[in-house]
């Protein structure tokens, strides 16, 4: 029998709401625990016995649900009322169509949620005093489990890392290094490089961005680096300057649990040095860079929007911090 307004809901069809793991899917597949893009950890709705009457109680658990739900990813439901005891459980309407949204919404990463907060610093990175040539960065984000990982990045939860110039280099007159300047305005066309669930985002703007890798998310990693912003500098003699953000799983989405985010430095104007006629009382490596930082935070998902627990990483880590 079809779904048809104002008929009776049959028990399987109440299921499929329940419990649909295909298109259309149900809301325990998006909410509950799910699989790849789908589930948000939440408690599971029952499903009835076959030959059983739909209940008040039973109907009423679906649409609470899905009020929840949406008032998490800032999702418009049809407006339904409470159904009472011994109410003629029917047939309501855009079931369907609003789990649809609800389940679209979540495979996107909840990109309109607001329950959302953003941590403090957890790890920061300092390069040396002065350097010339290279600084890189590892940061590590671990979760409790492999589900804990991807209902984090389904909720609307990232991964963000971003750098500053903190430090002021030298020049071979003793003067304080120019480049500093320049790897500034890198850091600033950089700004907050966050990750999430099927792309990334970099809220700075300028210089040359070399690569197309802001459509990686959490759900296209490997594990295997990936670049996921590539920036160089536009002004001369400096478009040697890069800075690089790239990104990997210690195994596939789904079964992985720590990510790690890798930034590189890298400074190609190393080659501007004195001449053999003016290097008798000079310095001849004038260009050396001040002290560069990077720093993790994460957007951490929050109960603000009705969900039942909050998501964040269980550990972060520097395991690597290298200049030369």
């Amino acid at each position: 029998m079809a779904y048809t307004a104002g008929d009776t809901i049959l028990d399987d069809e109440y299921n499929a709401f329940a419990n649909n793991s295909s298109s259309p899917f149900g809301y325990n597949h998006f909410a509950g625990t799910g699989s790849t893009v789908y589930g948000l950890g939440q408690s599971a709705i029952s499903t009835v016995s076959a030959g059983d009457t739909v209940t008040a109680s039973q109907w009423n658990t679906l649409f609470t649900g899905m009020s929840t739900i949406a008032g998490h990813t800032a999702d418009t439901l049809t407006s339904r009322s409470a159904i009472s005891a011994g109410d003629t459980i029917a047939i309501a309407s855009a079931v369907a169509t609003d789990l649809a949204t609800l389940a679209a919404s979540v495979a996107a990463g909840c990109p309109n949620t607001t329950a959302v907060t953003t941590s403090s610093t957890l790890q920061t990175s300092s390069s040396s005093s002065t350097w010339n040539s290279s600084f890189t960065t590892e940061f590590t984000v671990t979760f409790a489990d492999a589900n804990a990982m991807r209902h984090f990045f389904n909720a609307g939860g990232k991964v963000r890392v971003h750098g500053a110039v903190t430090g002021t280099g030298e020049a071979g007159d003793g003067s304080g290094s120019v480049s500093d300047d320049f790897w500034a305005n890198l850091y600033t066309a950089m700004g907050n490089v966050d990750i999430k669930a099927s792309s990334s985002a970099r809220s700075g703007s300028g210089e040359t961005q070399d690569t197309n890798g802001l459509g990686l998310g959490f759900h296209d990693l490997t594990t295997s680096y990936q670049v996921i912003l590539g920036l160089s500098d536009d002004t001369y003699p400096y478009g040697s300057n890069t800075l690089i953000t790239s990104a990997k799983l210690d195994a596939s989405p789904g079964s992985s649990t720590v990510m790690t985010i890798k930034i590189v430095a890298t400074d190609g104007t190393t080659n501007f040095t004195f001449d053999s006629n003016n290097t008798s009382s000079s310095d001849t490596n004038p260009y050396r860079n001040g002290t560069n930082q990077h720093y993790l935070k994460t957007i951490n998902v929050t109960t603000g929007g009705g969900l039942s627990s909050a998501m964040q990483p269980s550990a972060t880590a520097n395991p690597t911090s290298s200049t030369s």
